[in-house]
């Protein structure tokens, strides 16, 4: 028994010394660092939540220099930030995404502190699911919530399996119950886009919606089948919506061929590449639809 705990105490202490040569501490706030991750050449990727400062920032290297590092992208819906910075190490070689993995599973969260040096805790992956929509508006591939103790500078650190593959980066700004694993899936597909543009763009049509039920006699007066749609509750001036002639009241059944019933289907469409694009709306409005051509704008950064 005491020889299997040792070996299983040496392999985890492996898995430390493979990847710690590709986890740095990021100094973009005060009081202490957060964690990043060496994820392609001369990029680190971290948690959007821990950048404070977009200028003067560093990064703490293995062999415990600093260097400067440029925030080339940020994108607050999923929770992550990419900074270039000069010498730095190899990239994590191995990734593996949430289907890769099971509840039950056990997981690594390795990051660094420019103290202490590399900061591990080890717990089990508490739940899995497949793509969900955050609090903040972005769309991950999985959910994957960790029981791993998150230290203050775990945020953007790796999360690593027992198979040794990069499962995504640990992040506590997503759940209010435990931290979770943004997938490496993920990662890459918004990595892509911050290089590229420095963010992510959205779809918006100016407005504030909500969720409410149309009445059955109304819904089948007008030969809908959707229970529910989106009444319109704010207008902004001289938005897409408002140029279109969207007013407040109305309810929004479809945009272009996707219906709208919940506010999720409004953010999905926005996600959808249509920025730019002229579709039709379908609103009811005192009673019967109508159709209207409205422009989706790219949502202003802030």
């Amino acid at each position: 028994m005491q020889s299997s705990l040792v070996s299983f105490s040496n392999e985890v202490a492996k898995l430390v010394e493979e990847f710690q040569p590709c986890v740095v501490a990021v100094h973009a706030r005060g009081h202490y660092p957060s964690s990043g991750v060496v994820w392609r050449p001369g990029i680190i990727v971290t948690a959007d939540h821990t950048i404070r400062r977009e200028e003067d920032i560093q990064v703490t290297l293995p062999d415990g220099k600093r260097a400067d590092a440029v925030l080339a992208g940020r994108d607050p819906g999923t929770d992550l930030a990419a900074l270039k910075a000069e010498g730095l190490g190899s990239p994590a070689a191995q990734t593996g995404g949430g289907d890769a993995v099971k509840a039950g599973e056990l997981a690594l969260i390795l990051g660094r502190s420019p103290d202490s040096g590399p900061n591990a805790s080890l717990g089990v992956i508490s739940a899995i699911s497949g793509p969900w929509r955050t609090w903040r508006g972005g769309r991950l591939d999985n959910y994957i919530r960790l029981d791993a103790t998150m230290f203050p500078n775990s945020s953007g650190a790796a999360v690593v399996d027992v198979r040794g593959r990069l499962l995504g980066i640990a992040t506590s700004a997503l759940s209010r119950i435990a931290g979770l694993a943004i997938p490496a899936t993920s990662v890459n597909r918004v990595l892509d886009v911050l290089v590229a543009k420095g963010h992510v763009p959205r779809g918006y049509l100016g407005i504030g919606a909500q969720p409410v039920g149309i009445p059955d006699a109304l819904r089948d007066s007008l030969s809908l089948t959707a229970k529910s749609g989106i009444m319109v509750v704010k207008v902004e001036a001289g938005g897409p919506a408002d140029k279109a002639g969207i007013l407040l009241g109305d309810i929004l059944v479809s945009l272009g061929d996707a219906p709208l019933e919940e506010f999720e289907d409004l953010q999905s469409i926005s996600d959808s590449g249509i920025i730019g694009k002229q579709v039709q709306a379908r609103v009811i409005r005192a009673g019967a639809i109508q159709e209207l051509n409205i422009t989706v704008g790219e949502r202003p950064g802030k």
